[in-house]
């Protein structure tokens, strides 16, 4: 007999499929038979057991749901006959001991960077010009389209190639020569752009929060310096974004060039003024050069999306073994995402490093899921159509896979939307579950790279940090190759362990990190930016 399914955890009364499994296929886990009584889809769960109504469900060894009508041993989960349910967590039991990974090959390893005057530094050289209002979107998509033809930053596209073509009376088939690419004027800076529809309207909190997510961008450490244009009569006025930049650095010593355009007359003068006062910015900025780093300047965001049922047992552990070989090494790795941290809270109280840290982390979560509440919603309802398709039936058995992405290691601060990464070691980051919402907060808050797992794929990136992604499957890293960086497929087939995957991609990200490797969304100049708006508008 063929064994086809996995159990995560000893106490789990699921596994998971491996493959397609057939009705009336017996299969062997361990010293238990089980005869599957439903086709089931791999990626899927079946019983392991004859469960009541009512009765819990476990995998990685937490609560992830409870049965809502008798499932039998051999029977298939489904949103029809499972329901979610987590345990609570009300305060921190124990200290957790963590058994540190062994990090001895890596210790004087370095990486090329970009070094900054506070001590940080950068994966990546940017220029940043963005709005401090959705006013002024239309003279920030002016200045990309000047800066980006005139410094010859991008080569036409295969789709603008291809409209040319039609365009020339060609039926398509056959694209015209590409052509070549001009040598940039500025070898040793990027110029990247971030529109938004913020800044006024809704709620002034909603102003202060945007201020906060702002001025970490200006304070990643992959940013050299910026081109700010405001309006003038907006809610978020220059001196709430310069207070905001001032709470998180007070001593920052990077140019930001601030431009007000009800105080500047046309706009044909600001622009110019602009472009003039940003092309000697840009050029000074240019001169900045890699150098070696050691990997504890790494802040690594850890990002899932588009998650299936591989996800959990692949990728994702994979990556917290990667992160617990940065905390290790005295880098800042970055856990964020609260929704998709249901039921697996007790644990991660007890990683944290002080109880003034575990209740942080509590009244954080706690008032997240009320305002979910509130708005008629709640984290149960946070696996999307596509997670439930691959196998993600409940909340918590999404989340107690997700989670896998920040290892083990001790949890050393506990950090609200818009504060920034300070202390080495592991970081909580409150969050949305939402891919680009939770990956644009994170290099808000100082992250530079992101390594972002995946099981159905996505192409989500950044404007300021490379965003590298990870396969949950092999299946998908051969039909997406364009946005798929590392496979962890190898995981589900025992080709590789989860500590060789973990190295493997700790490897991958010293590569990209040095700029000798750009990230697939870097490629395909995939710059998402989305904000978190907590409140409502009025």
């Amino acid at each position: 007999m063929q064994t086809k399914i996995i159990k995560v955890h000893p106490d789990d009364n699921v596994a998971v499929a491996l493959a397609d499994l057939w009705k009336d296929e017996e299969l062997q886990l361990d010293n238990l038979e089980v005869k599957v009584l439903t086709d089931v889809a791999a990626k899927h769960k079946i019983s392991l057991v004859d469960l009541g109504e009512g009765d819990k469900i476990y995998m990685y060894g937490v609560l992830v749901g409870k049965a809502t009508q008798p499932i039998k041993k051999g029977e298939v989960l489904t949103v029809d006959n499972v329901k979610h349910q987590s345990a609570q967590a009300f305060k921190k039991t124990e200290n957790t001991g963590w058994n540190a990974p062994d990090v001895t090959k890596w210790k004087n390893r370095t990486f090329n960077g970009y070094h900054r005057p506070d001590g940080q530094v950068g994966t990546r050289n940017v220029w940043l010009f963005f709005p401090l209002v959705f006013c002024e979107n239309r003279n920030i998509e002016l200045l990309k389209e000047v800066f980006e033809k005139e410094l010859s930053f991008k080569k036409p596209s295969r789709e603008r190639l291809l409209l040319r073509q039609l365009i020339q009376g060609g039926d398509g088939n056959e694209l015209p020569e590409e052509e070549e690419e001009e040598n940039s004027i500025f070898g040793n800076i990027d110029v990247k752009f971030i529109t938004h529809q913020g800044g006024c309207g809704g709620i002034r909190q909603d102003s202060a929060s945007l201020a906060r997510l702002l001025a970490g961008y200006v304070n990643n450490p992959n940013v050299a310096g910026a081109t700010v244009l405001s309006l003038g009569c907006q809610n978020l006025q220059i001196d709430i974004f310069k207070k905001a930049l001032e709470r998180i650095n007070p001593d920052i010593q990077k140019p930001v060039l601030i431009y007000e355009q009800q105080q500047e007359g046309t706009v044909d003068e600001m622009m110019s003024k602009i472009i003039k006062e940003s092309f000697e910015a840009l050029k000074e900025a240019n001169k900045i050069e890699r150098k070696p780093a050691p990997l504890s300047k790494l802040k690594l965001g850890l990002e899932c999306g588009g998650s299936d049922g591989f996800s959990g047992i692949s990728a994702n552990p994979a990556l917290g073994y990667a992160s617990d070989l940065l905390s290790a090494l005295g880098g800042s790795p970055i856990l964020s995402e609260f929704p998709e941290l249901c039921g697996i809270e007790q644990e991660l109280i007890n990683r944290c490093v002080s109880d003034e840290l575990a209740d942080r982390f509590l009244e954080l979560t706690r008032a997240f899921e009320k305002s979910a509440i509130d708005a008629g919603s709640g984290f149960d309802m946070n696996p999307s159509p596509g997670n439930i398709k691959d196998g993600l039936i409940t909340d918590a058995m999404k989340s107690a896979g997700a989670a896998k992405k920040g290892g083990t290691s001790p949890i050393q601060d506990v950090l609200d939307y818009g504060d920034y990464v300070t202390k080495p070691g592991l970081n909580l980051l409150c969050t949305p579950g939402n891919d680009v919402e939770s990956t644009t907060a994170m290099v808000g808050a100082g992250a530079n790279v992101v390594v972002f797992t995946t099981g159905l794929g996505t192409p989500t990136g950044n404007p300021v940090a490379p965003v590298l992604k990870v396969s949950s499957n092999t299946t998908l890293a051969r039909r997406m190759p364009d946005i798929i960086d590392l496979d962890a497929g190898g995981v589900i087939k025992a080709e590789k362990t989860i500590e060789e995957m973990g190295e493997e991609i700790l490897e991958f990200l010293v590569q990209v990190a040095s700029g000798e490797v750009s990230s697939k969304a870097e490629e395909l100049n995939q710059d998402d930016f989305i904000p978190w708006k907590r409140g409502v508008s009025l």
